[in-house]
């Protein structure tokens, strides 16, 4: 103990830093547990708990609250720690997966989300199962409960924890089983305090809380970035952190072979021979933004429990494609709360001279995981640290929180209410809720150091697994939502095929970027999956529901449209096939490949819907009414995707 508050005292904080953070706790839990007591009295006094309540806040989330809760449910200790230690290591390119999020969400608005809100669905899996069977209900909740616990709650614990006793300097105490008792004892902490309200409230407790923490995960992250720069702007020779910006961008540019501020990174094999060295490899240029991606961003988006829970959990349709379009513009800011410190921090190690004995340092950066805690310990004033620490606990309670409460959700309403207690009472709902939640915390803790002991290298096959997943969850629940032929067999297939394709290309493509093999995975799983729904799936047809002819003729529009652009595509792919023109090839050209793939697909499915006399007899129907929306929506949307193609143009 006295190792602790040694460290405590001399790590740079001061005594405002610390009451700051115990003010934002004290906030954060009150408001966790009143908020959902302030709900049942406004609703009367005969409004009994019940499982919309608890699971979907009683689907009284407004766009502001629905947007907020996406982002606080999303930002957590990886794109904190993670995300800015890649932006010190090769560049801010890694702000693609934040750009194309944004991106992706608006997708998710318009096309997927409106299906799922008319299902009426609480959880993911329960879709799987009323679109294909029971059985794939049952093997994806059981994934989804696996990888929750097992994964999502020790990982992001663990890189929290990690986080915390960096920015405090706190010490390593060896205890028993050789388990570092200090990183124990931050992960108890973290899983309490999300326990403490998100158990207690259910989604409500969750989403509302959110809305405070997103105001200081932002606040606090622009803080940090502006008085990062703030502190370079004079060694720089600039006026004020906004000037210092072009500045840092200008002392990196007369860096040969430099990338930091370049959004789009090509194959530079002068300087990496192995290509697995090179940051193309793990960032391979166009795959960012016509590639692969996208099925990372569509399945973590759209089909992942505890982000699109948020939306479910909505007023109204309406306002939930608006809170997912404030999300998207919330998304463009992460770049610069994340990357900007990131490459700053990299300026600072990497050119010592320019602190000039200026500043007594506290701490190191070994690697680049350090350089957020670094900035946070050095160049940010008393009550400021205090807030950019508030910011990134805040990220990490309400990412568990998020999870202990969609870890509940499917397991009660799942596998529950489906297969134990079918006559289950909404009281008793809540209460298995609560238990099955107590159990995932307990689990984890149990559970985090076994797994996650060895962090770095655990945490590059969390990423890679998770991209196994993802072709296969975007083929399933894209199709099974818009295509009337999809069927179960082909889901049990492309379920199995995501994993075997993903082992396979990994082991016969060695040097292949990541990014670009997924994009292969998905063609195949694409093929077996539509060739099986048509082929092997004739017992289970039936007539197909008849449409208006409005309806018919604009899918047969924008069916001819797609497949004649990802004909085009498909052509000029085959051409850099043979002509290797080397400006396309090192920028990973072959990701058109994905492109081409994806917008046939889209296509032949959109054609299949128009023309088909025959349907899966568990088919969704098609009512394009769902997927309009409204001049502000619209708006909004044209907004995000110009600024997305201006700082494209402006990074590149």
């Amino acid at each position: 103990m006295r190792q602790i508050l040694d460290s405590l005292a001399n790590n740079g904080f001061a005594v405002a830093d610390y009451a700051v953070f115990i003010v934002y706790i004290l906030i954060l839990v009150g408001c966790g547990v009143f908020i959902p007591k302030w709900m049942a009295k406004k609703k009367g006094a005969n409004g009994a708990e019940n499982s919309k309540d608890y699971f979907l806040a009683g689907n009284s989330l407004t766009w502001w609250a629905v947007g907020a809760s996406l982002i606080a449910a999303n930002i957590s200790a990886e794109q904190f720690i993670g995300m800015s230690g890649s932006a010190y290591a090769s560049g801010i390119a890694i702000a693609a997966y934040e750009l194309m999020a944004a991106a992706t969400l608006l997708v998710v608005a318009k096309f997927l989300l409106p299906v799922m809100i008319r299902k009426n669905i609480f959880t993911i899996p329960q879709f799987l199962s009323d679109r294909y069977n029971w059985g794939v209900g049952l093997a994806f909740s059981s994934f989804w409960l696996f990888l929750y616990v097992f994964i999502n709650l020790t990982s992001v614990a663990w890189l929290g924890a990690l986080a915390i006793k960096q920015i405090l300097g706190l010490p390593t105490i060896i205890g028993m089983f050789g388990m570092d008792m200090t990183l124990v004892g931050i992960i108890l902490i973290l899983y309490l305090i999300a326990g403490a309200y998100s158990i207690y409230g259910g989604l409500a407790s969750v989403a509302w809380t959110d809305v405070m923490q997103v105001t200081f995960l932002v606040g606090g992250g622009l803080i940090t970035a502006y008085f990062t720069l703030d502190f370079i702007a004079p060694l720089l020779g600039a006026d004020g952190a906004v000037s210092a910006l072009g500045a840092v961008m200008d002392k990196l540019g007369t860096i040969e072979g430099d990338k930091h501020f370049n959004l789009v990174v090509d194959r530079n094999s002068a300087l990496y021979p192995n290509i697995t060295d090179d940051p193309y490899f793990t960032l391979p240029g166009l795959a960012l933004i016509i590639g692969a991606l996208w099925l990372t961003n569509i399945g973590y988006w759209g089909f992942n429990q505890y982000i699109i829970q948020k939306g479910l959990a909505a007023k109204s349709l309406d306002e939930a494609k608006k809170g997912l379009l404030f999300a998207a513009f919330l998304k463009i800011l992460i770049p610069f709360i994340v990357c900007i410190p990131g490459v700053c921090a990299f300026l600072i190690w990497q050119h010592p001279d320019l602190l000039s004995g200026s500043i007594d340092l506290h701490g190191t950066i070994e690697r680049s995981d350090d350089a957020y805690p670094f900035l946070i310990r050095n160049f940010t004033p008393v009550v400021v640290k205090g807030l950019s620490f508030a910011a990134l606990t805040a990220a990490v309670i309400s990412s568990l929180a998020s999870m202990f409460n969609s870890t509940s959700t499917i397991f009660t309403m799942d596998v529950y209410k489906k297969f134990i207690n079918k006559e289950a009472s909404e009281r008793k709902l809540v209460s298995v809720g609560r238990i099955t939640s107590i159990v995932a915390l307990l689990l984890a803790l149990v559970a985090v150091y076994p797994i996650m002991g060895g962090a770095d290298q655990a945490f590059q096959i969390i990423q890679e697994y998770s991209g196994f997943v993802y072709p296969g969850v975007v083929v399933i629940f894209g199709l099974g939502l818009l295509w009337k032929r999809s069927s179960g067999p082909a889901a049990v297939v492309a379920a199995i095929g995501t994993f075997f394709f993903s082992i396979l290309f990994k082991f016969i493509m060695p040097e292949t970027p990541f990014l670009l093999r997924m994009g292969y995975v998905f063609m195949v799983l694409v093929v077996l999956f539509i060739g099986i729904s048509i082929f092997c799936n004739k017992k289970n047809e039936v007539a197909a529901a008849e449409m208006d002819g409005q309806t018919v003729e604009m899918q047969r529009t924008w069916s001819n449209i797609l497949l004649g652009v990802g004909a085009i595509c498909l052509i000029l792919g085959i051409v850099q096939l043979f002509a290797k023109i080397e400006f396309l090839q090192i920028y990973g050209f072959e990701a058109i490949f994905f492109l081409a793939a994806m917008l046939l697909t889209l296509g032949f499915y959109l054609r299949s819907n128009a023309n088909d006399s025959v349907q899966d007899h568990k088919a969704v129907g098609t009512d394009l009414e769902l997927f309009h929306t409204d001049k502000v929506f619209n708006i909004g949307a044209l907004a995000v995707i110009a600024i997305l193609a201006v700082l494209y143009i402006a990074l590149w």
